[in-house]
């Protein structure tokens, strides 16, 4: 991707508060974008957003995108080129607890956005970030591709799947020269500064950190891991695609994911992290434990084909990258630079 595509280009990021939205802001502003952020204050006592003290090298926008009439302000006042859309409630067990809350913010979030965008008087290319749990999921080890049909067993994944059938609809009904929109559905991703509660890889850092060992709850589960560079890049370049395009052709779901032969279990995730961090982790089953599912993985192919996009770095890679960044951090290091070599890293095994 040419660097010069985002230099000073107007880039709305929803979500910027939180892990993914932190290293996509680290991305556009290392590419020159002028980088505005709407999302909800950072969770708990670490951030990444904090980390990289994106405060103060970005427009940031505290705001909760269920306020629609704030929200259409706010992204007036800002009046975008490109809109990457990560904001949402991304954590399946969180939905149980709280469903209405949850759909609220997914789909109603997703539908003030589109509105405020279409009202808009001027090009804007949308990319709506959802997830690899959009499919329905029959727990095969087919690899779901774009034109499976949706469904959602949790409240999480449903309001993803349902974000997904907003998108579609608005673009059918008020896309055009004026709003263009595509989706993106990315794996499960891993990298250093996620700090989310109740999530595998920050679960079992903080255990390690304490010298304890890590409980997980469903080792023989499998994911399509990945380092949150790669669907990162992938969303990037889905936008370039979809904004330069004079036609519609790119403006459709997107997979973004591992090699089929990247996709491993959980067990297998722990005993990997464990060779970088030495520790212990048991199984924790749990009564009356809520659904989640037990197989997952995504294939790449359009994105491959369409985009020219391949994840950069391969399962053992991810996790030794994301361990690393957690232990230099421990000892001190500043993460910002951490998060820059990183990046750095992944530029150049492009």
């Amino acid at each position: 991707m040419a660097m010069s595509f985002w230099q000073d280009r107007k880039v709305l990021l929803t979500g910027h508060t939180g892990f993914k939205g932190a290293w996509l802001s680290e991305l556009l502003v290392g590419r020159g974008a002028e980088v505005s952020g709407i999302a909800l204050p950072p969770e708990g006592e670490s951030s990444l957003y904090a980390d990289l003290k994106l405060d103060t090298r970005m427009r940031s926008t505290l705001l909760d995108i269920r306020d629609a009439d704030a929200l259409r302000k706010e992204v007036a006042a800002i009046a975008p080129d490109i809109v990457l859309h990560l904001a949402a409630q991304s954590l399946v067990r969180r939905s149980y607890k709280d469903p209405v809350g949850n759909w609220a913010t997914n789909v109603m979030g997703t539908v003030h956005l589109l509105d405020a965008l279409h009202r808009l008087d001027r090009q804007v290319t949308a990319i709506v970030v959802t997830t690899d749990k959009v499919y329905e999921n029959h727990e095969w080890a087919y690899a779901y591709r774009e034109n499976d049909p949706l469904g959602g067993y949790d409240p999480y994944s449903a309001s993803k799947a349902a974000a997904e059938l907003v998108s579609s609809s608005w673009r059918r009904s008020f896309g055009g020269a004026g709003l263009k929109i595509a989706t993106a559905r990315a794996g499960n991703v891993i990298g250093g500064g996620d700090w989310a509660e109740d999530r595998l890889v920050p679960d079992i850092i903080r255990s390690l950190q304490a010298g304890k060992p890590a409980e997980i709850r469903n080792p023989a589960s499998i994911r399509p891991w990945q380092h949150v560079l790669d669907p990162l890049e992938g969303y990037l370049t889905l936008a370039e695609r979809v904004h330069l395009a004079a036609d519609a052709r790119f403006q459709s779901g997107y997979n973004f994911g591992p090699e089929l032969a990247d996709v491993f279990s959980v067990r297998d995730l722990a005993d990997t992290i464990l060779k970088h961090w030495p520790g212990d982790w048991t199984g924790a089953s749990e009564t009356g434990a809520v659904h989640e599912a037990g197989r997952l993985s995504l294939s790449i192919d359009k994105a491959r084909c369409d985009l020219g996009w391949a994840p950069v770095w391969r399962f053992a890679d991810a996790i030794e990258k994301t361990v690393t960044w957690y232990r230099q951090v421990a000892e001190g290091a500043d993460p910002l630079q951490v998060t820059r070599d990183q990046i750095a890293a992944f530029e150049a095994d492009r």
